[in-house]
């Protein structure tokens, strides 16, 4: 029905086609005004062309309306006024009703004029508002992919800066102390006989030990190297063992032996997701295990983080589920995956939680071999 009226319209915009129209109505009227003529004879002469000048009138234009008005007058007072061989002698009843019907007609026709111009001005602003609304659409995908752009940018920009930073601490920083603790040590050698001074280098080279270790533990949770170079597996092994010792909480790591390796952005976003989800565990759900499995199925990456805690409360469950989530841990995972063309899902029914994540192995690969070119 809607192809129809677009047809319909397509039509009366035609200048041919609407005098041509014009001219058809007004036939059709004075064919039924024929049929009717056993009944009314010479009364009421234009009743059935009355609908064909409003019809005119109202959507055809003034050129059109006026044909119809004299192919109507023509015909009427022709066919049903008076006999075709005394067409120059009508009468004053005749005549008057003609008029009648010419001022009715005229002022159709002004009135429906001035409904199309009305109609086509309302139809010009709504075509140019369609095409504004358009073209601010069209800006706003334009922002908007700009803006997922630069998100991704900056998340692989902060991956490289802490990979830096690790790097820095480990060489520069972790030799400097070693250096240190070597000259503390020569320093004990020589003055182990004075008991006071003595403790005091014990203290600072167990301060330094310490530094050390804090150090490299930073450097390694910033980017662990083994993510670069031994893989996924090995950098997940190492981190839940690290973080089983210092949260107490038990790890269970489901990872497959044919697992393989992934692309360097793609093994980055699995690693952050599991260790943000691992430290929201810590934090919030107070559960004394976790389970963390990994699959690869078809041409995704599957992963899932389980706990057995308090779940999350049921008047934040959606404010946590929706895409708005005020967290920004949660919100820096769900845009790190979604740069990847991944999405991520959590569930909680008080009894614990669980985060799904899905990451597609081909469009991390091409934003690889993207951003390598």
């Amino acid at each position: 029905m809607a192809n129809d009226v677009a047809l319909f319209d397509r039509a009366l915009r035609n200048t041919p086609a609407r005098y041509l129209l014009s001219l058809v109505l007004t036939a059709v009227a004075l064919l039924l005004r024929w049929l009717l003529n056993p009944f009314l004879a010479t009364y009421a002469p234009f009743v059935t062309l009355y609908p064909a000048v409003v019809f005119a009138a109202w959507y055809c234009g003034i050129g059109p309306s006026l044909l119809t008005l004299a192919s109507a007058i023509v015909g009427a007072n022709y066919w049903f006024v008076i006999a075709p061989q005394s067409l120059g002698s009508i009468n004053r009843a005749q005549l008057t009703g003609t008029l009648a019907f010419v001022l009715v007609a005229v002022l159709v026709m002004v009135m429906g004029e001035s409904n199309r111009r009305r109609n086509e001005a309302y139809r010009k602003a709504q075509g140019e508002l369609e095409e504004r609304v358009q073209q601010r659409t069209i800006e706003l995908d334009q922002a908007n992919q700009s803006l997922r752009e630069l998100t991704g940018r900056l998340l692989q920009l902060q991956d490289d800066e802490r990979r830096r930073i690790a790097r820095e601490l480990h060489d520069s920083v972790g030799q400097m102390l070693a250096a240190l603790a070597m000259n503390l040590s020569a320093v004990h050698s020589d003055i182990e006989r004075l008991t006071n001074t003595s403790n005091a280098v014990n203290s600072s080279m167990n301060m330094v030990q310490e530094m050390t270790k804090e150090i490299r533990t930073i450097s390694y949770l910033l980017h662990p190297p083994l993510l670069d170079e031994a893989g996924l597996d090995s950098a997940l092994r190492w981190y839940i063992e690290g973080f089983a010792e210092r949260s107490n909480i038990q790890v269970e790591l489901d990872f497959p032996e044919d697992f393989g390796r992934l692309s360097r952005e793609l093994e980055t976003a699995i690693f952050r997701t599991i260790q943000e989800c691992l430290t929201n565990i810590h934090r919030h759900s107070e559960s004394p295990t976790a389970k963390i499995r990994l699959a690869r199925h078809g041409g995704e990456v599957r992963v899932e983080v389980e706990d057995e805690g308090k779940g999350i409360p049921p008047e934040k469950h959606y404010e946590v589920a929706s895409p708005g989530t005020p967290g920004v841990g949660i919100r820096g995972m769900r845009e790190r995956l979604r740069q990847l063309g991944g999405s991520m899902e959590i569930h909680s029914n008080g009894r614990g939680t669980v985060v799904k994540a899905r990451l597609p192995i081909g469009s991390a690969s091409s934003m690889s071999a993207a951003d390598a070119a």
